[in-house]
């Protein structure tokens, strides 16, 4: 079974369609101001309407209001929600009843014990995203460029589906999946020029070194 691929934090036309065209399964849009990926909901839904019905469009949200939600979803086509904060298994599932979407779960991980508070979110989210563990302070969750250990989901029993994220790029994605044996693999600034400025040509060898596994 082939690995499936998002391209996270999306701004233009021409690197949205530079996902698709090379393959990638979801496309990420980010809703959080901190991040210099950042949308507006007038510039995601123009990304969205571009979106092929055969690939995902995934919010990323970082702790987001009920009302956020509600008035982003009412603009912006989005088939999953996924949550980057410190959400709580109870909101997670609170977010999946009310907006009827698939709903992801990043858990930042730097150590094993980290790795286990996924079971925590069994019933209530649809996916796992792991994610390296920011620094003490940092502004973004994820999206820093960071790896963690990933001998750590190396024969790992996982209690959910899952995707694996942090510091990948078109060098070690391959051997990401090798170790891991990650179904999906999630990349944004791995895939970059400039913070927030995706690359055409790094998408499209990301995704062609992730097909070759």
């Amino acid at each position: 079974m082939s690995v499936l691929t998002k391209i996270c934090g999306l701004s233009t036309p021409e690197t949205l369609d530079a996902a698709v065209a090379g393959g990638a399964s979801h496309v990420g849009f980010v809703f959080f101001a901190k991040s210099p990926r950042n949308l507006t909901p007038d510039a995601a839904a123009a990304l969205a309407a571009r979106v092929p019905p055969h690939v995902k469009s995934v919010g990323l949200f970082v702790d987001p209001t009920g009302d956020e939600l509600a008035r982003i979803l009412s603009q912006v086509r989005l088939d999953i929600l996924q949550l980057h904060g410190h959400e709580t298994p109870e909101t997670v599932a609170r977010v999946a009843k009310t907006h009827a979407r698939e709903v992801w779960k990043a858990i930042p991980v730097r150590s094993a014990a980290d790795r286990d508070t996924a079971a925590r979110y069994k019933g209530a989210a649809d996916l796992i995203l792991y994610d390296a563990k920011p620094p003490e302070g940092a502004d973004l969750p994820g999206g820093n460029g960071l790896r963690f250990d990933w001998t750590l989901l190396s024969g790992h029993r996982h209690p959910l589906p899952w995707a694996l994220s942090g510091g990948l790029d078109p060098r070690n994605v391959a051997e990401a999946i090798r170790v891991t044996g990650a179904p999906l693999v999630d990349v944004s600034s791995g895939v970059e020029s400039a913070p927030g400025v995706k690359d055409v040509d790094k998408i499209a060898a990301f995704l062609k070194e992730a097909s070759k596994t």
